[in-house]
């Protein structure tokens, strides 16, 4: 697969019609998540590792981190979604069972709401000059559609709801979240709801 940079957008580029392909991270697709990631490693060299072994990712260098998400990918099942804007890769989800992250487990703020069998949309990571522009909202329709194919009962995620905090984020943002379907089931803080999809719905 053939990688380059983005050139920088234009003024008026949000509005692209660039249409976003979505495919599952497989080993072959690796080299497409590093181009993305960067020498940084995406989130302050993380390597999507923070839901996996929590706040130890700052401790662990960030080739450590690297080679640990490696060894996920090539163990498979995939865990998450890469999406394209033609030949530029421009968008990451983290998608996994939650059992696949004893983090969250850890975090209060994100305890389980009950004992369904949930699957998470964790985290995203758009690249720079595409944010804004429809990805992440094209993550999360494929994300259902992958949920939904491996018979999950529901899909969780765990954004910020942006009326209530200024705080960047890197899971999402409430209204993205709403405007496809999920509804918020708890909000242990304010401004962090858990939000749901029901797949058995369906």
């Amino acid at each position: 697969m053939r990688m380059r940079s983005p050139s920088r957008p234009s003024i008026g580029a949000r509005k692209s019609t660039t249409k976003i392909t979505v495919r599952p991270l497989t080993p072959d697709l690796w080299p497409a998540l590093e181009d993305l990631f960067g020498e940084k490693g995406a989130c302050n060299g993380c390597w999507c590792m923070y839901w996996r072994i929590g706040s130890a990712y700052r401790r662990t260098p960030r080739d450590r981190n690297k080679a640990a998400f490696r060894d996920v990918v090539r163990t498979g099942p995939p865990p998450g979604l890469l999406a394209f804007a033609g030949d530029v890769v421009v968008g990451w989800c983290q998608l996994t069972p939650r059992d696949a992250l004893p983090w969250l487990d850890r975090e209060w703020r994100l305890r389980r709401v009950d004992d369904v069998p949930v699957w998470s949309l964790s985290c995203f990571y758009i690249r720079i000059g595409y944010r804004r522009r429809g990805v992440t909202t094209a993550l999360i329709a494929a994300a259902l559609k992958a949920a939904r194919r491996a018979r999950a009962a529901a899909l969780e995620a765990y954004p910020f709801d942006a009326d209530k905090s200024p705080s960047a984020s890197g899971t999402g943002y409430a209204s993205t979240f709403a405007r496809a379907g999920f509804k918020v089931v708890a909000r242990h803080i304010p401004a962090r709801p858990i939000m749901r999809y029901d797949l058995r719905a369906q």
